[in-house]
């Protein structure tokens, strides 16, 4: 009979396999259909590179014979999904006021804002008010669809790699960097070869993306663990991916430097992400169950 730490790095390689292969597909589709951000075909083969990881999960499970439920699909604890949610928005808010405080960026766009408010039907609100109201609505109703895309990676990265990581290493650490590579890594393709970026030379773009996932790897691990429950990762992701991309991003007043130091491809957010980082690592004792 295999050991336990044996029968998880078999689950590891065998997720791996399938999501390179599922994702392969996607990645090939995109590529090769050029797909524009915010454009149609990215919306398809965005949802469709994201449930890739829960597809693998689903289909490994099936061949070694676990079962689904298994995988962390617990609520936990409510204070931890909270957190989950605010921690996002309290690290994308910090980096871009530094962004904006020393012109990586200006705040706000007029423009943008001037849209929201005409689609809305509410011109007649002070542009600082609307503001409030616009991070609002995107917080509340945009976290909806954020959540069923994040869901797909979700289930397959916190819901099933994550605990297999950390049996196999037995370590916080090791199992954060692991998972962190390995997301950042399978983002590659459509960051090299696509338009998943911002606009900056793709070296400048691969170190500082990489430096921010596998920063960020560090708080969605020690909430799965603390939490034993997939949403907290879900929540964090969702509401990352929320704030940054359809809230702080479209706010910003973009210059020539400004791919250089915001979002996911920028400077900013993954110091930001690393000192966070460096905090739950400094928390790590708080987790049962596995070493440091």
């Amino acid at each position: 009979m295999e050991n336990v730490q044996t029968s998880s790095r078999k689950a590891i390689f065998t997720f791996l396999f399938f999501i390179l292969l599922l994702s392969s597909v996607v990645w090939v589709l995109t590529i090769h259909a050029g797909v524009k951000t915010g454009s149609f075909g990215n919306r398809v083969y965005g949802y469709g590179i994201m449930w890739c990881p829960a597809l693998a999960a689903y289909i490994t499970c099936k061949i070694l014979g676990r079962n689904i439920s298994d995988l962390a699909w617990q609520w936990g604890k409510s204070k931890y999904i909270l957190w989950s949610y605010l921690i996002p928005l309290l690290y994308a808010l910090a980096a871009y006021t530094i962004v904006w405080s020393f012109g990586g960026g200006g705040f706000y766009n007029q423009t943008f804002l001037a849209k929201m408010q005409e689609d809305l039907g509410r011109n007649n609100i002070p542009s600082g008010l609307f503001i409030i109201l616009f991070c609002i609505l995107e917080g509340s109703i945009g976290l909806l669809p954020s959540i069923a895309t994040a869901l797909g990676e979700e289930i397959g990265w916190r819901g099933f790699l994550l605990p297999e990581i950390a049996t196999s290493t037995n370590s916080y650490t090791k199992t954060s960097l692991i998972m962190g590579l390995i997301w950042a890594i399978w983002h590659y393709p459509l960051l090299i070869f696509g338009n998943y970026n911002a606009g900056a030379p793709s070296w400048y773009s691969l170190i500082t993306f990489t430096l921010g996932i596998i920063s960020v790897s560090f708080i969605f691990t020690w909430f799965r663990l603390k939490s034993n429950s997939l949403w907290t990762g879900v929540m964090l992701h969702a509401s990352h991916n929320l704030f940054i991309q359809a809230v702080f991003n479209p706010i910003t007043i973009e210059n020539k430097n400004t791919k250089y130091f915001t979002g996911e491809f920028g400077l900013v957010l993954p110091i930001i992400s690393f000192l966070l980082a460096i905090y739950f690592w400094s928390r790590r004792k708080e987790l049962a169950g596995i070493s440091s």
